[in-house]
């Protein structure tokens, strides 16, 4: 309600002064003034002016009266009147403090009375009624968590001041968020009530009743005045306004303003990519065929299809015509295709791209600008000048850090490629951002650079990184019955951890932090064996180059297992303890994206009363001395949980010392040596059955022996490959390829290839619990090790199962993220996977794959690292079985597929 003045008065001299503006003749008759005061309160001047015949009065009391949560005195102070004031009724000045109040937003009626003059002297009476404020708000019709957003939206929260203006914004509010998610005929209904309340009467319930109806969909899509596209193109354009086809059933043909918006821009776009640069929409109309479905129709004016002409530089002297033409990659006669030279000049989809300003940057020339411009067009043909303002070399001042509160800076400044005095170059700033978010402490999705005291004249700026630190150390607490026994797990990793800190009682928090080292501690234990691992690694070894230094340390006790009657032999064991010391070098060639690394083991194997058909022997030992080589090229995206690109490829090679080559045994005839048969315990040779041998009797070979003698130190040589390739197909969907291959192999064909070390397919890919040297490969939709070699003869598994020598797998997923914040990385997947292993390379085929599909889940916490769940079926069977192997659940634990 618009504010008034009421006069109410006794005085016969002051109601002729009014009489003019009504034809009131009693005391108490109220006077409508606001639109005259209105009119001369924005034509006078400051000073107060009489209205009419306004006489000036001094103001004498001031009541306040009405419905009001302020005091008196806040209310009067409101005003800007006071007691002894001098004033015109009817006047400007009355006119002016109506305004102010109302312009407050705190009343919904205010009303001026002169309730008595005493003289010259006018005693004021203000009623006003202040707006209700909200005391709940209730919506109804939308789910829970919508409801959440638009009481925040709308700030409808309790205490806000119930306007008229709050009611129409949220009304409308809601309507069109509504509408432009496909519900058009969305339908809002509010209503106030007031709040029985003896402490305060001027409290107000909201009820808003939504009504979202049906979301509207798209019955048809036509097209007119389009001759170089087809319909059927130009609907593909449009990738999230579809017409209905219920050939399409997993995606709804709902109509949405913002994407029909976008989609519009997607079919200019694509008459641009072929050269028509004149194409636009002349109309669109959306046609309401009933309360559920629309149609639309776009009329096109296509143009003429241009190409290129001359492609002239104005302006370089950094680089020449020749190498700008190279970079810009447009040739003379080409179809015209303005998106195309637009990424050229700057693709703002990729930091990394290779277009002519990031030419200029990464060579410090910040301030560069460069513009195409159309200087001709003849016919069909357009001319370009590319002109270029290259400006000053620009150069790193400061260099800063903020948001590492666990973190220590040289942590984070050994990883940056950009240092103060050194030229601009943005691919180092891109870089920088990917080495800090391979780290792993902080959240990868948050990094960002900010320039800071950028100035053109002097060629400086300055560079502050914004981090924000994620949990990097992370819990391994698991158990479960598995090999006919409970299996409990106790895992730490401490992948921020500071070893000088361990002598400081200040840096205990709980642990010492900081100084990006990794310590890692496991323990696993059930019935029948027993085992524990330490590992520490140091990234920057000596401080100054990135040179890992990693060591570990192992130990098993395993002892002999009854399945039968579920009870385990601590009388036969095979123990297991092992120590590993490895350096990794980032190298410069061919590129910084290699990394060399070397690795020195020794496992010694020791056998007491265990015959598991491992070895022919069941008392003994074993040793493992074993040099491994590996080169790695890892160029991934930042985020090392949810890479949006790059690829990984990385070739290891793990070897023994050729011993045969140089102990002068003879594998191939150890059968024939005395030492190697079978003796009694005078020495004398026995055939199997014990009985001393008979003159011309063929001695036996001891095949306990012989193995005792063929694997004291093992022998072999083992060669695997893997190279992973991310893509980014649109917004954040990352397809996955993946293969791998692994070979073991033998120096000496007479000693063999030992059944260590060997490759077991299929499953979940954890490591099991034997530290025997064996690779445990993933492959989804199978038992675990369930894809091992078959006899070619028999077509049963291969003995005791031993694993396999040769192995390929093949891998496609599709990604896509459901959340990536620092709390929780959630995404979905699905996957096509194929795979088999071999017994050597006379039975190898890579043709020969067990296929898989299906589709899985992972969560990154940082608190317990990588967890999953994949549902995957298996459409081959298993060797030695004749039935597809079906469905099979696996559950992930700190690893990527």
């Amino acid at each position: 309600m618009r504010p008034f003045i009421i006069i109410k008065t006794e005085n016969e001299d002051l109601e002729k002064q009014v009489s003019n503006l009504a034809s009131a003749n009693t005391t108490k008759k109220i006077i409508a003034l606001l639109a005259f005061c209105l009119f001369y309160s924005f034509t006078t001047t400051a000073q107060d002016m009489p209205l009419a015949n306004g006489k000036e009065y001094t103001i004498g009391d001031i009541d306040v009266t009405g419905t009001v949560s302020y005091n008196e005195q806040t209310v009067i102070a409101f005003t800007g009147l006071k007691k002894g004031e001098k004033i015109y009724i009817p006047g400007d000045r009355i006119s002016k403090v109506l305004k102010k109040l109302w312009d407050l937003g705190l009343f919904s009626d205010i009303n001026i009375y002169v309730t008595s003059i005493e003289g010259d002297t006018a005693n004021l009476e203000l009623e006003i009624q202040e707006v209700p404020a909200l005391s709940e708000v209730k919506l109804q019709g939308v789910k829970k968590k919508e409801q959440q957003e638009l009481i925040k939206e709308n700030k409808l929260t309790a205490g806000a001041k119930v306007t008229e203006n709050l009611l129409t914004t949220t009304k409308n509010y809601i309507e069109n968020t509504y509408r432009e998610d496909g519900y058009l005929n969305t339908k809002v209904y509010i209503n106030t009530i007031p709040v029985e309340d003896t402490t305060n009467a001027n409290l107000v319930n909201l009820v808003v009743n939504v009504d979202k109806g049906e979301r509207v969909k798209i019955e048809e899509i036509e097209f007119e005045g389009n001759e170089a596209f087809s319909d059927a193109k130009l609907k593909r354009k449009m990738k999230k306004t579809k017409q209905q086809n219920f050939l399409r059933f997993w995606k709804r043909s709902k109509f949405i303003a913002e994407e029909y918006e976008t989609d519009k821009q997607n079919i200019i776009k694509a008459y641009k990519e072929k050269g028509y640069r004149d194409a636009r929409i002349v109309s669109d109309t959306l046609i309401k065929k009933d309360e559920d479905d629309v149609a639309l129709k776009l009329k096109i004016e296509e143009g003429n299809q241009y190409y290129f002409g001359d492609i002239e530089f104005i302006g370089n002297s950094v680089y020449t015509d020749a190498q700008l033409k190279r970079a810009v990659g447009i040739n003379k006669g080409d179809i015209y295709n303005g998106v195309l030279l637009e990424k050229q000049i700057a693709d703002p989809t990729k930091p990394d791209a290779e277009d002519l300003t990031n030419l200029y940057q990464n060579n410090g020339y910040l301030f560069s600008n460069i513009n195409p411009v159309e200087v001709k067009v003849y016919n069909d043909t357009i001319d370009f000048e590319i002109r270029i303002r290259e400006g000053k070399i620009a150069y790193f001042n400061n260099i800063s850090v903020i948001g590492n509160d666990k973190t220590k800076d040289h942590v984070i400044y050994r990883e940056m490629r950009t240092k103060p005095g050194n030229k601009y170059s943005k691919q180092d700033v891109v870089r920088t951002i990917r080495e800090l978010g391979q780290l792993g402490y902080f959240d990868a999705e948050n990094l960002e650079p900010q320039f800071k005291n950028v100035d053109p004249n002097s060629g400086t700026l300055d560079l502050e990184y914004s981090v924000v630190e994620a949990g990097a150390s992370q819990i391994e607490l698991q158990g479960g019955y598995g090999g006919g026994g409970f299996v409990g797990t106790l895992g730490l990793s401490f992948n921020n951890f500071s070893l000088s800190g361990l002598f400081d009682k200040d840096a205990y928090k709980p642990l010492p932090m900081g100084d990006g080292q990794t310590l890692s501690l496991r323990a696993q234990a059930s019935t029948y064996y027993q085992t524990y691992s330490l590992s520490f690694s140091e990234p920057w070894w000596g401080g100054v180059k990135p040179v890992r230094l990693s060591t570990s340390f192992s130990h098993t006790e395993q002892y002999f297992y009854d399945y039968r009657n579920r009870e385990a032999d601590k009388d036969r064991k095979f123990s297991i303890t092992g120590v590993t010391l490895g350096l990794a070098k980032r190298l410069n060639w061919p590129d910084d994206w290699f990394t060399l690394s070397h690795a020195v083991a020794f496992q010694h194997y020791n056998l007491s009363n265990y015959n598991t058909g491992l070895f022919t022997f069941g008392d003994g030992y074993s040793n493992n001395l074993s040099y491994t080589v590996g080169l790695t090229r890892d160029n991934t995206f930042t985020n090392p949980i949810f890479p949006l690109g790059g690829s990984k490829f990385e070739i290891v090679a793990k070897l023994t010392p050729p011993y045969s080559l140089f102990n002068d045994v003879d594998y191939a005839n150890l059968g024939d040596q005395k030492e190697f048969q079978l003796q009694n315990a005078d020495g004398i040779l026995i055939n199997r059955q014990g009985r001393p041998l008979r003159d011309g009797e063929d001695p036996v070979a001891d095949q306990s022996k012989i193995d005792q003698e063929k694997f004291k130190w093992l022998e072999f040589y083992k060669i695997k490959f893997n190279g992973t390739w991310y893509t980014n197909l649109f917004d954040k969907l990352v397809m996955r390829t993946h293969a791998e291959y692994g070979f073991l192999g033998a120096y000496n064909n007479d000693r063999g290839v030992p059944p260590f070390e060997r490759f077991y397919l299929g499953g979940d890919g954890m490591g099991t619990y034997s530290l025997d040297g064996r690779e445990a490969i993933a492959m989804r939709g199978y038992p675990n090790q369930s894809l091992i070699p078959v006899d070619r003869g028999t077509l049963s598994t291969a003995t005791d199962n031993d694993g396999a020598t040769i192995y390929n797998k093949y891998s496609l997923e599709l990604r896509y993220p459901i959340t990536l914040k620092p709390s929780a990385s959630i995404f979905a997947l699905t996957f096509v996977e194929g795979g088999a292993s071999f017994d050597g390379f006379k039975n190898f085929n890579p043709f020969e794959l067990n296929r898989s599909a299906g589709a899985g889940l992972r969560i990154f916490m940082p608190a317990f690292g990588l967890l999953g769940i994949d549902f995957g079926y298996g459409f081959d069977p298993v060797p030695g079985e004749t039935q597809r192997n079906g469905w099979e659940t696996h559950f992930i634990i700190g690893q990527q597929f």
